[in-house]
């Protein structure tokens, strides 16, 4: 299920970067880190051209669980030790999750020094309208970009 998500956000990666927002370069999914001789695999890297950043996302199909930011953490470091570069900023981490207890997410967080953060998502087909209304559609966001 993780995986079809995953799947689904790179099939359609400029309208995922246009989400995100400026200065997204989109480094892969799967990203395989070796640290130790063990292989690990980063859902999804990006690099952040103005914050001068290295963003991971990892992709949750269930609600949080305290140890989804334990492996965040785990993730962000091992970038920051292989991936990043002396003028880089330190790595941001996102977990978007299918749902949260908010309270139990900011325990979890609460004295881990790495900036990340836990969201959730919704697998939807349209737009809510108060949404609509508030956000730029994407004809506006491509004119801007052009």
């Amino acid at each position: 299920m993780e995986r079809a998500i995953e799947e689904a956000l790179v099939k359609d990666i400029t309208k995922l970067l246009l989400e995100l927002g400026t200065g997204f370069a989109f480094l892969g999914h799967q990203y395989q880190l070796n640290v130790g001789g063990d292989d690990f695999y980063i859902d999804l890297l990006f690099y952040n051209l103005n914050l001068r950043s290295y963003v991971v996302i990892e992709l949750k199909t269930g609600e949080f669980k305290p140890e989804y930011a334990g492996q965040l953490n785990f993730y962000l470091s091992a970038v920051d030790g292989t991936l990043k570069k002396d003028g880089d900023n330190p790595s941001i981490g996102l977990l978007l999750c299918k749902s949260k207890n908010n309270l139990v997410a900011e325990y979890a967080l609460k004295d881990i020094s790495k900036p990340m953060g836990v969201s959730e998502y919704r697998i939807t087909s349209h737009l809510p309208e108060e949404l609509k209304e508030q956000l730029p559609s994407i004809e506006d966001l491509q004119k801007r970009i052009r």
